[in-house]
């Protein structure tokens, strides 16, 4: 019954997404200020996971990049206020699956704090900084 209400609304958030998108995009100061954020899910099925993963990646400014443990990562192209794209974030998942509403996502940047391998960078690993190795630095 909950899908009545979700499919219009994500249609809405693509709709507004994209005349966000393509304002800026013709805007000499856009707003735009990338960040990716490690998200903590609160569903646990992998039918779960994967809709709310999918409704990031189709909604204009938002990409989710993988999994890593039982965190999202998620590129925001607004991301100016990364507790806002948390909260954005906790806003559809709670939509999609509305039985993890009472289940606390915790405030942003608490965690383990492990830092993300570097191989989660595009074009860097542990022993290469862009184009040289740490050898030859």
């Amino acid at each position: 019954m909950h899908l009545l209400k979700f499919i219009p609304w994500l249609i809405g958030q693509i709709f507004v997404g994209g005349v966000v998108i393509v304002r800026d995009s013709f805007s000499p100061g856009n707003a735009m200020q990338p960040v990716i954020v490690s998200y903590p899910l609160r569903v646990t099925s992998e039918r779960d996971i994967f809709w709310f993963s999918t409704c990031i990646t189709i909604t204009p400014g938002t990409l989710s990049l993988g999994l890593r443990d039982d965190r999202l990562l998620v590129h925001a192209v607004y991301g100016a206020d990364p507790g806002e794209v948390l909260a954005g974030l906790a806003d559809m998942e709670e939509r999609l699956v509305p039985s993890i509403r009472d289940i606390d996502r915790g405030a942003p940047g608490q965690g383990p704090g492990n830092p993300l391998h570097s191989t989660f960078v595009a074009g860097h690993s542990d022993t290469n900084y862009g184009p040289y190795t740490t050898e030859e630095r």
